[in-house]
């Protein structure tokens, strides 16, 4: 080998396959080829080889590996050779490392003190596993250059290592991941971790941020959070402090209006409250932000409706005090409804006794002269008893007659008491002493 100039090997889509895809490797001179072989490091088999193709002033050959297995990662090269040479081959390509993920979880990918960072500012991204591993990999979406890589420190029940980056310029904006691998397999490496999307403000003059109807808004009502700019942005970002979920993201809609969006949040709760930023952004630089607004204080004040107690929690003393009431209130009025009753009872009961009473007075003295008139012999008998009937229609009353000796001043030997408290009247002996 090394008659020729070396040909250069390239992996598509990428160096990184995921277990179980393809990948295709590339293997291309300008000067004259006919056959270029692919080799693999530390690798016992036979290499590869494929005739060339003159395309777009190159001549070139394709490998496709795949499906892929974790037998395949490893470092590949190829070279290039004449027909009528066939032993005689060129310089070696720069090594191409086919790595293959997948192999183990993915970690976790963090920016400190935020994602959003501030031009010429300073920013750490973390990556870190709870699985043992040796050594962390950070790649940014659309950069060509080798990932950087750090060795894994263990601390506080984790495996991670530390990506200081700063002083932080426009291109550093972008989409990251990072990957785990062990020492043992340095071609085998972890799923990617989930996206971070790193951006660098203060690039354009800040929007104004305002709330409508106002920054004070009652849990279950609406407000809208509206966005402006003076200059020509298309797509607007609303960041919440504190808040690690990404942003809320609107582009421009009206061609022809004012340049704003607005964001809206129905119905609020008190997780809405906080502080707002936004920032403005134009589409074919997403990761190039203005400077924040300035900040807007939403404040979301708790509702008073009115609530029953739950089947399961014990009834608050606010509550127990109106149904003590109703209780109460119901019971006294049904005391006052008895004592009218009472008093209506009482006073018709009066009302007919008084009738009754006032036909007896009526009769008496034609009683009084019949019994005068009508003298017995019993009468001139000291010893006689004397009776008398009550009227049994003038209610339940005492009657009775006492004898002419009575009159005289002279004890009566007994008294005889006639009473009609019952249907059949009845004779009571009182004797006298």
């Amino acid at each position: 080998s090394g008659a020729y100039s070396k040909p250069s090997l390239s992996a598509h889509p990428s160096h990184l396959v995921v277990s179980g895809g393809n990948v295709s490797l590339s293997c291309s001179s300008q000067n004259i080829t006919d056959t270029f072989h692919l080799l693999k490091e530390r690798e016992a088999y036979p290499s590869q080889q494929r005739k060339s193709e003159f395309s777009v002033g190159r001549h070139q050959a394709t490998f496709p590996v795949g499906p892929v297995s974790t037998s395949h990662g490893g470092i590949y090269r190829c070279y290039g050779s004449l027909r009528n040479y066939p032993y005689v081959w060129s310089q070696p390509s720069d090594s191409v490392d086919l790595t293959v993920t997948g192999a183990y979880s993915k970690p976790f990918l963090s920016a400190h003190p935020s994602p959003l960072v501030v031009s010429g500012g300073s920013v750490s991204l973390s990556c870190s596993s709870q699985d043992r591993m040796d050594t962390f990999y950070l790649l940014k979406e659309g950069r060509a250059d080798p990932p950087q890589h750090r060795k894994s420190q263990f601390s506080a029940g984790r495996h991670q290592a530390i990506f200081p980056m700063g002083p932080v310029s426009t291109y550093d904006g972008g989409t990251y991941r990072c990957y785990g691998s062990v020492r043992s397999s340095s071609h085998l490496w972890s799923h990617p971790s989930d996206p971070l999307d790193l951006r660098v403000t203060g690039t354009y003059e800040k929007p104004s941020l305002s709330a409508h109807p106002g920054p004070s808004v009652t849990s279950g009502d609406s407000v809208t959070l509206q966005c402006r700019s003076d200059q020509f942005f298309d797509t607007f970002h609303l960041f919440k402090e504190g808040l690690i979920a990404p942003p809320q993201q609107l582009s421009w809609q009206n061609n022809t209006g004012p340049f704003q969006t607005n964001f809206t949040m129905s119905p609020v709760t008190s997780a809405h409250g906080g502080t707002y930023r936004c920032y403005s952004s134009h589409r074919i630089s997403p990761y190039l932000f203005s400077q924040p607004s300035d900040p807007l204080e939403l404040v979301v004040s708790a509702s008073h409706p009115e609530t029953t107690p739950r089947a399961d929690s014990p009834p608050s003393a606010s509550t127990l005090l109106p149904e003590y009431l109703k209780v109460l209130i119901g019971d006294l009025v049904a005391h006052i409804s008895l004592l009218i009753f009472l008093l209506l009872f009482l006073f018709n009961r009066c009302h007919h006794d008084g009738k009754g009473n006032a036909a007896v007075k009526d009769k008496q003295p034609e009683e009084e002269m019949e019994m005068d008139s009508q003298q017995s012999p019993e009468e001139e008998n000291p010893q006689a008893r004397v009776y008398a009937q009550v009227n049994h229609h003038s209610g339940p009353r005492w009657g009775g007659a006492i004898s002419p000796s009575t009159l005289s001043g002279k004890p009566p030997p007994e008294l005889c008491v006639c009473t009609s408290l019952c249907p059949h009247p009845r004779l009571l002996h009182l004797k006298t002493p």
